[in-house]
């Protein structure tokens, strides 16, 4: 239904409501608000904006030309232009006198700022722009592509203003607003006669309001807010005339060719970014103000000009890119493969008679195409607006207060022990953890070193667990068998490569599935290596602590880190960052390990009934008191961090103590191991999904932005509101879908019930049973059952027929063979892609044929030239 909802407002806003403004040009410079009470943050009307850099500037405009013409305010405005150009140049002009003169001056790159003096717009040399005559065709030799309309020698941007003059001198000859009126006149029929155009965009600035209370005498003698308001009125129905941005001009009966669009912008946002408490003089405003309009003007010279790659987080007059070939290709394959599935599937008589139009079986590709679908729309295309975030601490904290309260409200307590972090716990606990972060990154609070931290820590609580879960796993299953690690690797990376290749993105970029798969590989092949005296503590002990240290100075020597991603650069096509993903790794480096002691521990503990023993409570009550203090002084010790760089560098070496305080917390008594919430469960089981998802459907620019589904920054608490539904919706799908996915490419059992979500009828506790498929498990961490020793056979079905130390393995050519198992047929919406009597390839077969395509893809893939 939310989602129906916002298909309807997209398409009337898109295609009705602003099909005169597709490109939000007209929004930039006529409609916002700042988002801040320190004027840092302007937010125009629907889309992002985008705060240029030196670089930035150098990409768009490189060694052109860029002239202002006009009075002091035009002035100010070229000095904090300047500044955004060279951070080196001064941000008003030198204090020596001599005001009203020229400035030139030029960047490192060649790039030329020139500031005319002329507030009346009538010297010879503002004629000379104006009034530009272009060379001849003939004496002129352009290049091959070139034209008069890409003459280099021509302003990139050409700013005009003037108007105050008029009023302010206007009894000492200037001709007051009957000679203004008659230069834009003249002005503007010159711009709208030019050809070529005196410049690549020409901006004739608004008459600035003024703040007639903090002007001087004289001042505010001659100049009225009045004869300002009319002033800008009568530029604003000459560039702009009415019918030309009129919503409905497409429709029969409406009035057309009410006026032709001149060449020209016109900021009148500028005038609403003014706020009296910025200003002195009541005429010239403060730095911060005078900047945001710079780049106004910047946005509108240099969004659509700059390369379109991403993160696309420009939105403001900005085309989105056309997909290449080749990603149109993988596009279309990802969108059309539901529908494919649906229509071969009706084709070959599979469906019984009277069943829905969309089968069970054909469910999982119907949604991955349908998912890959919306968030292209919501990312990739103008459909749904865009805007900036701005943090708030009110809105922070009303937030996670709403979700705890919910969270706490939905807690339900089992009728028994449920054992120490069982599986419902650590749904849990993924699940108000992913909460945390998707409100952290919703409301842009990744600035406040307070909260940076504290989320830092909740992301290594997730690599903590896996640590804790798999190694759990590998010593009482030890199954070390192929279809286990394409389980892990498939659940956790089918989405994030997905839209690596559907949104053109960087598979590096949704970190948290990279990260945990390394991690993954890392648990696997230290408890691979001596697996058979993987029962002897002190081996195991050992054996990871060589782990530990091998992995340490591996990632410390960037060196080899550069080699291997060149590497991979020049045989597979994959372009990653060496020094980002060093970051991401060595921020935590050990809490890994620590989970994986943690888990050997536990089972110590359980191995020797240490809990029966007599001083076991008292051991218990210590501990929870020691954590209450541990997480009492982590608080104290973040928030006296300077900053978050400055906590980074303690991280990797505190971050276990707040987890182990929290996990001994959690699990101090029976009331407590037994009880979790159903709310924060729930999102546990798809965190995988809503943390990479709200990349583009609930957050958007990649995750630079916020999603607007309905017009209007004013409505942004009605769109948290509508988006989260959406945003939850599809993720709680999507982990279902690409569970079934896993299940099929790995040829593995089918779940009868849906985990953490379905009952069963046999639990005293009303709650789901423990067995667990890893397979079908919608998050990352496996753990096996503990809550009593009767139930450690049961805790996860091994894989049919799994290579393990003691079994031999197969010949490579019958375990590449191997199809599905017997018992399991395959379902009509894969098996329409090779029948029922064709060959039916294994895991491996799927696997191979997966990573060849993807070698193929990034072989070919159009990558931006560095």
């Amino acid at each position: 239904m939310s989602v129906a909802l916002a298909l309807l407002l997209g398409t009337v806003r898109y295609f009705i409501l602003d099909h005169t403004d597709p490109l939000h040009c007209d929004a930039l410079l006529t409609e916002g608000q700042w988002l801040d009470d320190r004027f840092k943050n302007w937010q125009p009307e629907g889309c992002m904006m985008h705060t240029y850099q030196q670089g930035d500037v150098s990409r768009c405009l490189g060694a052109r030309r860029i002239v202002f013409i006009g009075d002091s305010i035009t002035r100010q405005l070229f000095f904090q232009f300047a500044h955004i150009v060279d951070p080196s140049l001064p941000t008003a002009p030198p204090d020596d006198g001599s005001k009203h003169t020229d400035h030139v001056y030029t960047s490192p790159t060649g790039l030329q700022l020139s500031f005319f003096w002329d507030p009346y717009l009538n010297t010879s040399h503002a004629q000379s722009y104006i009034n530009s005559s272009p060379t001849p065709s003939s004496s002129l030799n352009f290049g091959p592509g070139m034209s008069e309309d890409t003459d280099p020698d021509r302003p990139a941007l050409l700013v005009l203003g003037s108007g105050l003059w008029y009023l302010r001198y206007a009894e000492a000859g200037s001709g007051g607003l009957s000679a203004w009126e008659a230069k834009m006149a003249s002005t503007l029929e010159a711009l709208s006669r030019a050809h070529p155009r005196p410049a690549d965009d020409v901006v004739l600035l608004p008459i600035e309001d003024i703040v007639v209370s903090k002007l001087n005498h004289e001042r505010a003698a001659s100049m009225r807010a009045p004869d300002v308001d009319a002033m800008n009125s009568d530029l604003m129905h000459r560039i702009n005339p009415p019918a030309l941005s009129d919503p409905y001009s497409f429709l029969p009966g409406t009035s057309r060719g009410a006026g032709t669009r001149l060449p020209v912008s016109l900021p009148l946002v500028f005038n609403k970014m003014l706020d009296p408490s910025q200003t002195e003089d009541g005429l010239h405003f403060a730095d911060p103000i005078v900047a945001a309009q710079a780049h106004i003007l910047l946005n509108l010279r240099c969004n659509d000009a700059l390369p379109k790659t991403f993160p696309m987080d420009k939105t403001c007059c900005r085309r989105y890119p056309l997909p290449s070939p080749l990603h149109s290709i993988v596009l279309a394959a990802a969108i059309f493969w539901g529908p494919v599935c649906v229509a071969l599937s009706s084709r070959l008589g599979s469906r019984p008679p009277g069943q829905q139009l969309v089968g069970e079986s054909e469910m999982p590709a119907v949604v991955v195409s349908a998912a890959s679908a919306l968030i292209y729309i919501a990312d990739r295309t103008g459909f749904w607006l865009k805007e900036q975030k701005q943090f708030s601490p009110w809105t922070f904290s009303f937030l996670s207060l709403l979700s705890l309260t919910v969270g706490l409200v939905t807690v339900r307590r089992g009728d028994k022990d449920l054992g120490f972090l069982n599986r419902e716990q650590t749904d849990e606990w993924k699940g108000w953890m992913q909460i945390a972060i998707l409100i952290y990154h919703y409301t842009g609070a990744s600035k406040i070193s307070g909260i940076y931290n504290p989320i830092r820590i909740l992301v290594a609580s997730y690599l903590f667990m896996t640590g804790y879960g798999h190694t759990t796993f590998y010593v009482k299953k030890a199954d070390f068998g192929f279809t286990r690690i394409a389980q892990v690797m498939i659940r956790l990376n089918l989405l994030t490569l997905l839209l690596a290749y559907t949104m053109n993105t960087d598979y590096l970029s949704y970190y948290f599935a990279p990260l945990v798969s390394w991690w993954f590989l890392v648990i696997y092949g230290t408890m691979l290596v001596g697996s058979r005296f993987n029962d002897r503590t002190v081996f195991l002990v050992c054996k990871i602590f060589l782990s530990m240290g091998v992995v340490t100075w591996f990632m410390s020597e960037q060196w080899l880190l550069d080699t291997i991603f060149e590497f991979l650069k020049r045989t597979c096509g994959i372009h990653w960052s060496a020094r980002e993903w060093a970051f991401r790794v060595n921020l935590d480096l050990w809490i890994v390990y620590i989970g994986m002691f943690t888990a050997l521990a536990v089972m110590k503990i359980r191995e020797h009934r240490l809990t029966d023993h007599p001083q076991w409570p008292l051991i218990v009550k210590a501990s929870a008191g020691a954590s209450g203090i541990v997480l009492l002084w982590f608080f104290a010790f973040e928030l006296y961090q300077p900053d978050k760089f400055a906590y980074n560098l303690w991280h990797p070496y505190i971050s276990f103590l707040p987890i182990a305080a929290f996990v001994v917390l959690r699990n101090a008594n029976v009331i407590l191991r037994s009880a979790s919430s159903r709310m924060f469960a729930f999102i546990g089981t798809c965190s995988l999904e809503t943390f990479i998802i709200q990349y583009h459907f609930w957050l958007a620019g990649d995750t630079k932005g916020i999603l607007l589904v309905i017009p209007g920054t004013r409505w942004r608490p009605v769109n948290l509101i509508l988006t989260t539904v959406m945003f939850i919706y599809l993720s709680h799908h999507v982990a279902q879908a690409t569970g079934e996915i896993t299940n099929w490419v790995c040829g593995s059992s089918k779940s009868q019930t849906l985990p953490t979500t379905a009952p069963d009828a046999q639990s005293s506790s009303g709650r789901r049973a423990h067995s667990v498929i890893p397979m079908n498990e919608p998050e990352v961490i496996f753990l096996a059952s503990q809550d009593d020793e009767s139930r450690k056979d049961d805790g996860d079905d091994l894989p049919p027929m799994p290579d393990t130390p003691a079994r031999p393995q197969h010949r490579w050519l019958d375990r590449l063979a191997e199809g599905t198992t017997a018992s399991q047929p395959s379902s009509p919406g894969f098996r329409v892609w090779y029948g029922e009597t064709e060959w039916k390839p294994g895991a491996k077969t799927k696997l191979i044929i997966a990573m060849i395509v993807m070698w193929l893809l990034n072989i070919m893939w159009p990558y931006p030239s560095s």
